[in-house]
């Protein structure tokens, strides 16, 4: 009876727009206080300790290297090379948009931080060359979920600190679908382009491309540091972070002295306000995780998976399904705190490897970034553009299906995408 009303007032909350957050939050405590035998100091207690980890310090540090990049110009050095690579095909600027969240990616860890710092800079610049606001926004948008697929990922970290995972092994099997995903979405672009007759750049001389890749040189090897880094066990995700924060620091200031010691002190408070949302709901979940431990969740979704369901690629379709409706009005990181610990075992009783759940369900949630209510991605996008969100959704359409072909063929083909990791390092897996 308890259970059917907390779970009413769950749905409450948030059809009357409370922060889901709080709304974990509030679930949490009312919860744990209608249970005889958990005090309540219970709720405090494991909010603290879901917070207390090593691992989610590069939440914060890689939020901070993406504000860094943004407020040291160093997206608009990535869009020049981008422009210089792919300028010159039909709807050269939609691609070079799409080039440029799969670069960012390689940085940041955070798609937020490249809608708002790349969507920025490109939507208006798509609508003074003719793109309607509608592709331009959604373009924008739909790349940027390419941030948490390409690694490193915040979402990776989250859930590598829930299942024991290597993160190493989670950033390799991220790669192929990555970039799999952005050639597709530049193939939706090609395909708009030659209908819509987009424009195209001039063709950049060698010596323009030279130029240009000399200067996007110190932003195009932070991801080969950081991964390469993490890989071969020179330094773990939180030191990789924290690096990428100091290396941005350093190329922003010496390299391109765009990023002056004034900006320091509005880019950390920025940081500080992007990671408490996500920190905060993490601390909530944790709390809530207690009490959906009490009434054995977990045992109960076992259970009718085992006496309902025996197959485990039924089992991965359900999983994609759920995480799909999770996505669109909760964000990656407390859906992963609240439903991993409990599909994890039901998913080693099916032999499914928990990368691939991992990169499964990293990929699966990249979509609730565009698709509304929450939509976070999509918001911002919509916002830079001056659009209503039902009209920039229809323009997302298109590159979300990408995105479900892809997340498909890796739940169903784990090989395509272990291949390239196990050769590489096969003591990851």
């Amino acid at each position: 009876m308890i259970g059917t009303i907390l779970v009413g007032l769950f749905v409450l909350l948030m059809l009357i727009g409370i922060p889901i957050a709080f709304v974990i939050g509030i679930v949490a405590f009312l919860g744990i206080m209608n249970v005889e035998y958990i005090p309540q100091v219970t709720v405090p207690v494991k909010m603290f300790n879901g917070l207390d980890s090593f691992v989610l310090l590069a939440v914060p540090l890689f939020i901070l290297a993406a504000n860094l990049m943004n407020s040291g110009q160093i997206s608009q050095k990535l869009i020049d090379f981008a422009l210089s690579v792919v300028g010159h095909i039909r709807g050269g600027l939609a691609h070079a948009n799409i080039l440029v969240s799969m670069l960012f990616a390689g940085v940041s860890g955070a798609a937020q931080a490249d809608t708002a710092g790349v969507g920025k800079i490109l939507i208006p610049n798509m609508k003074k060359q003719g793109y309607d606001t509608k592709n331009a926004v959604g373009i924008t948008a739909a790349s940027s979920t390419i941030g948490v697929i390409i690694p490193p990922s915040i979402p990776m970290i989250i859930y590598a600190g829930l299942t024991n995972v290597s993160v190493g092994a989670l950033f390799l099997v991220g790669i192929i679908p990555g970039i799999v995903i952005g050639l597709g979405m530049m193939a939706v672009v090609y395909t708009f382009a030659m209908k819509r007759g987009y424009p195209t750049y001039q063709r950049a001389s060698l010596k323009k491309f030279l130029k240009h890749f000399v200067q996007t040189i110190p932003a195009l090897m932070t991801p080969v540091i950081l991964i390469g880094g993490i890989v071969t066990g020179i330094f773990t995700a939180t030191e990789a972070a924290a690096f990428a924060s100091l290396y941005t620091v350093f190329v922003g200031m010496f390299f391109y002295k765009t990023l002056k010691l004034k900006d320091i002190p509005g880019i950390l408070r920025d940081t500080l306000t992007l990671s408490s949302l996500s920190l905060f709901a993490l601390a909530a979940a944790s709390a809530l995780g207690e009490l959906m431990s009490y009434y054995q969740l977990s045992d109960w979704v076992q259970q009718f998976f085992t006496n309902n369901i025996d197959s485990k690629w039924v089992f991965l379709l359900i999983i994609i399904a759920f995480f799909l409706f999770i996505g669109t009005f909760m964000d990656a990181i407390p859906a992963m705190i609240l439903f991993i610990p409990i599909i994890l075992p039901v998913a080693l009783a099916f032999d499914i490897s928990p990368v691939i759940l991992g990169i499964v369900t990293v990929m699966t949630l990249a979509v609730g970034l565009v698709t509304p209510p929450y939509g976070l991605c999509l918001l911002l996008a919509a916002k830079i553009g001056n659009l209503t969100i039902e009209r920039s959704f229809g323009a997302v359409i298109p590159y979300i299906s990408i995105i479900v072909v892809v997340l498909l063929a890796v739940a169903f083909i784990p090989g395509i995408v272990m291949y390239l990791p196990e050769k590489i390092n096969p003591g990851l897996f």
